[in-house]
């Protein structure tokens, strides 16, 4: 719900600002890493510093990248482990939910031929641009 929110709030705001803004929203969204990205990316770094760790420091840190897979094995298993509620906090989203927002963002800004968002006051093409992105 809170990211609901927020994409809600970004459309929102960068519809307001015209269509250079919404252009360059599109762009950083283009670049925002998701969730699934950002964990992969954790994983990498914790497994690496654990070998490192375990050769340089002691043998014992070798349970670490060990551990840390088991959390990506958990996450391919079961679509969920620990780290990830750390990421969603921290303000990852998903591939889904940035693609809504660009989504929502394009069809206001003319992009759709069939998701013709013209006439009304913003509130009003914001919400259809939504149901046409959904």
């Amino acid at each position: 719900e809170r990211m609901d929110g927020r994409i809600i709030s970004n459309v929102f705001t960068h519809a307001a600002s015209g269509p250079e803004a919404i252009s360059e929203r599109i762009g950083r969204l283009d670049r925002e890493w998701t969730v699934d990205r950002a964990l992969m990316g954790g994983v990498a770094v914790n497994v690496i510093l654990g070998l490192l760790l375990g050769r340089t420091v002691n043998r014992a840190w070798y349970l670490f990248p060990a551990a840390v897979g088991g959390f990506l094995l958990q996450h391919t298993l079961q679509g969920w482990c620990p780290p990830l509620a750390v990421f969603r906090r921290l303000g990852f989203r998903t591939g889904k939910e940035i693609e809504l927002e660009r989504n929502a963002l394009k069809a206001i800004r003319g992009d759709y031929d069939n998701a013709a968002i013209v006439g009304g006051d913003l509130e009003s093409r914001v919400a259809r641009a939504f149901s046409s992105a959904a």
